[in-house]
């Protein structure tokens, strides 16, 4: 007897198909494995690997840093590849949680926003967000502080040639570790004091316009340990009383 056509099919649970991959953050971040990601196994010409690559994880700075004083930062990784259970992540861009972003927006102040895109040393083009705000002098006594346009594009001026300046100097890494720290407002509050009296400067938003080919070695060195394991303290070297024999061999 022949079976009928479209016959129930049986309910098969769908997480029996699928395995769990480990995220791994590079070695910037004090915490390497950040999480999980799930994929359907490989299955025939659809091979899992190829499904993971180019994901993009967003994570807080402060879980990936265990700072909590970070935690107004969010940043977002893709995978680059993939090698047995583990995602090696790379950087993919930055932003600024809204709670952030709305609690510094305030009456009677002028927001000044300027962006850059840059290229660093290694290939890569990046657009740069900046916002600042104009503050009272410190003997003011009239309640606004807005700034005329000729000083808000001075302002922006100074703010381009800063990002462009922090990108162009050194490889996409460098300039990580640059938007980690969070210096770089501070510097352009300093700069742009001279015009206008600015403050919360942030560099608001990273985003990652251009990568170069895709480069194994080059990744790797995001995820090997730079500088954090010098090794053990090696004991001085013991100089011997050595006497020389006869044809000045030792």
């Amino acid at each position: 007897t022949k079976s009928k056509k479209g016959g129930k099919k049986k309910a098969v649970d769908p997480f029996l198909k699928k395995e769990w991959y480990k995220l791994i953050a590079p070695s910037i971040f004090s915490k390497k494995e950040c999480g999980k990601t799930i994929i359907t196994k490989t299955q025939g010409q659809k091979i899992a690997s190829d499904g993971l690559k180019g994901r993009v994880i967003e994570l807080s700075l402060a879980d990936l840093n265990e700072n909590e004083a970070m935690s107004y930062r969010k940043v977002k990784l893709c995978v680059e590849d993939v090698q047995g259970f583990n995602c090696l992540l790379n950087f993919h861009g930055m932003d600024m949680t809204r709670d952030k972003l709305c609690s510094l927006i305030k009456k009677k102040q002028s927001i000044i926003e300027a962006n850059v895109d840059a290229r660093t040393t290694d290939g890569y083009i990046v657009r740069m967000f900046c916002i600042a705000f104009t503050k009272k002098q410190d003997d003011q006594l009239k309640e606004t502080c807005y700034a005329k346009s000729a000083k808000g594009k001075a302002i922006r001026g100074k703010m381009v040639n800063t990002m462009a300046a922090l990108a162009g100097k050194g490889d996409l890494k460098t300039l990580v570790k640059a938007l980690i720290a969070g210096t770089t407002g501070e510097e352009i509050e300093r700069e742009a004091s001279s015009i206008f009296p600015i403050k919360d400067c942030y560099i608001r938003k990273v985003k990652v316009i251009k990568k170069p080919k895709f480069d194994v070695t080059a990744l790797m060195e995001w995820h090997t340990d730079d500088g954090t394991d010098v090794g053990a303290n090696v004991a001085p070297a013991v100089a011997e009383d050595t006497v020389a024999g006869s044809g000045g061999r030792l």
